[in-house]
């Protein structure tokens, strides 16, 4: 290893950074989660009161709780999968932490094997963020579709009570 201090800084930082990072994004993605949750709940709740099922707003009701579900699985893998980069990232810090005490011992079998261990929990930190990540951003592209479905819905509606179209309440 490398006299520089540096070198083992950078060793134990980096995973700590992402850690901090990772443990961000695990808050916001359980944040998300309630919200998906409490979504479909509402939804169900209006779809129980129901008796029309083949309605226009019960047909969206269905749609949109349905979406609600995917949101919810999408969250959950990817709560899982940030987990495990959060712990990951950590052992690796650990890891690192431990290998810069044994590096003066001269044990440079214990010394290369921590290394060896301490850059393959990184890797395995870094691809878990990576995955949790891409989930995020499929769950988020449900959550616009859902959105924009509703906001055609409502100027739908506005069509639908104003057919002349008024020219001063143009819509985008």
């Amino acid at each position: 290893m490398e006299t520089n201090p540096f070198a083992v800084l950078s060793l134990i930082v980096a995973p700590a950074i992402l850690t901090n990072a990772t443990s961000v994004l695990i808050m916001s993605t359980s944040n998300r989660l309630a919200r998906s949750v409490d979504r479909a709940r509402e939804l169900s709740k209006q779809l129980e009161e129901t008796t029309r099922y083949e309605s226009e707003d019960a047909q969206r009701r269905l749609r949109e709780v349905n979406a609600a579900k995917r949101r919810a699985l999408l969250l959950l893998h990817a709560l899982r999968s940030l987990y495990l980069a959060l712990g990951a990232f950590a052992s690796s810090a650990f890891v690192s932490l431990l290998g810069a005490v044994t590096a003066p011992a001269q044990l440079a079998v214990l010394v290369i094997t921590m290394e060896i261990a301490a850059v393959i929990a990184g890797m395995v930190a870094v691809g878990a963020m990576v995955y949790g990540t891409l989930l995020l951003l499929r769950e988020t592209k449900i959550a616009v579709r859902v959105i924009s479905e509703r906001v055609e819905n409502v100027f739908d509606r506005i069509e639908r009570l104003d057919p002349m179209g008024s020219k001063e309440n143009t819509y985008p």
